[in-house]
């Protein structure tokens, strides 16, 4: 008699929400600027995503709530009937593929640009960018930013509320409000970026006021079952410096706690780490869980496979990979079966537009057909 080999958990359904995912790995939102330049998704987007169907959960790359939010050039928009058209073409094409997708909302902040947005960017107080930021013409110095007045504010959290009604007409199964890397609402979290004196600023209760009320007014717009909510702890992307990272996200996971969100995503996670312990004790809803893969090196071979199952042990309930679905249309069936991953062409990731990089990555059934060889019989 022999022992059949254990079926890792990656590919075990799950719910979430009114949905049934086939398996737990979940394609993370990944910025490609493959939009026009009004922020109207393209065609080549609905094939790119209807590739990777097979994903658990898509989460589809940021989106902007409104116009001053335009991070890049060619970022994907969802405020207006032509941006809610163009993205109904792809979840059209990812549903008719067997798929399921969340979209991400993500106002940039003093991430952005005039020479993007046509707007000066606004921020919770006016704290530059510490470097240059990609436009139509280049790398360019980032503006300070504008700091938001309590109108702003206000007006800013009904726009992310409208985003997520615009995201649902357009087919999305829900939301990932963006709280991570150095963005918007990440910025009003952190020290360096907010020195507001008023109730948006100072103390953590007053730090963390937006992101919650933004939630609440997403929550409240669609239904907290199809609101997820994206944080990255410590990370510095975009020049943040938290200051008080071990105060910060608990007191947030406990504001939020009772809501009934869709999920918590925390990017970069560490099932070492005391503070991803103690957030996944405290949150009483689905955690998904983007590994620790060495960013700016090479992919490991698996992908992040083990790392993603570490995490699973750990507590998470899923797994979000990032550049590995990139690269890997397939990758559910590819870490299946343990067959050799596509390298990451690190040169077609962003600003250049067309197939290249994009939606040319073979399956596996491709380079087979190719070389002549059977398709394998699965386990």
């Amino acid at each position: 008699m022999t022992n059949a080999p254990a079926i890792s958990r990656l590919f075990e359904p799950a719910r979430l929400g009114a949905l049934r995912l086939p398996n737990r790995l979940v394609m993370a939102p990944l910025t490609r600027n493959r939009a026009g330049a009004d922020g109207v998704p393209q065609p080549i987007m609905a094939t790119y995503y209807a590739q990777r169907a097979s994903a658990g959960l898509i989460i589809a790359e940021a989106a902007t709530p409104n116009a001053v939010g335009q991070t890049y050039p060619n970022i994907p928009a969802i405020h207006n009937e032509a941006h809610v058209a163009g993205w109904r073409h792809v979840t059209d094409a990812v549903r008719a593929a067997g798929g399921r997708m969340f979209l991400q909302l993500q106002h940039g902040g003093r991430v952005g640009h005039p020479d993007n947005s046509g707007l000066t960017p606004v921020a919770p107080s006016p704290v530059p960018l510490p470097e240059t930021i990609h436009t139509p013409s280049g790398r360019q110095d980032a503006v300070v930013p504008r700091e938001m007045t309590l109108d702003d504010i206000r007006s800013t959290v009904a726009d992310f509320a409208a985003a997520a009604r615009n995201a649902v007409d357009a087919g999305f199964a829900g939301v990932e409000v963006h709280a991570a890397n150095g963005h918007l609402l990440h910025q009003f979290m952190a020290r360096n970026t907010n020195h507001r004196t008023d109730a948006y600023g100072g103390s953590i209760a007053g730090r963390i006021r937006f992101a919650v009320e933004v939630v609440h007014a997403v929550a409240e717009a669609i239904g907290p079952e199809r609101v997820g909510l994206r944080i990255s702890p410590g990370i510095t992307f975009n020049g943040i410096d938290e200051g008080d990272t071990e105060s910060i996200y608990p007191a947030l996971v406990e504001a939020l706690a009772d809501t009934g969100l869709a999920y918590l995503h925390i990017v970069f996670a560490d099932p070492d780490q005391p503070l991803f312990q103690d957030i996944r004790k405290s949150w009483p809803g689905t955690l998904i869980a983007n590994p620790v893969l060495g960013w700016g090196g090479p992919l490991p071979a698996d992908g992040g496979k083990h790392a993603g199952e570490r995490l699973l042990d750990a507590g998470a309930d899923l797994i979000a990979l990032g550049r590995a679905f990139l690269a890997n249309p397939d990758l559910v069936e590819r870490l299946r079966i343990g067959a050799p991953l596509n390298q990451v062409r690190d040169q077609h990731m962003m600003y250049v537009g067309g197939e290249t990089g994009y939606t040319d990555y073979p399956a596996l059934a491709d380079v087979r057909q190719r070389a002549g060889a059977p398709e394998p019989v699965g386990p």
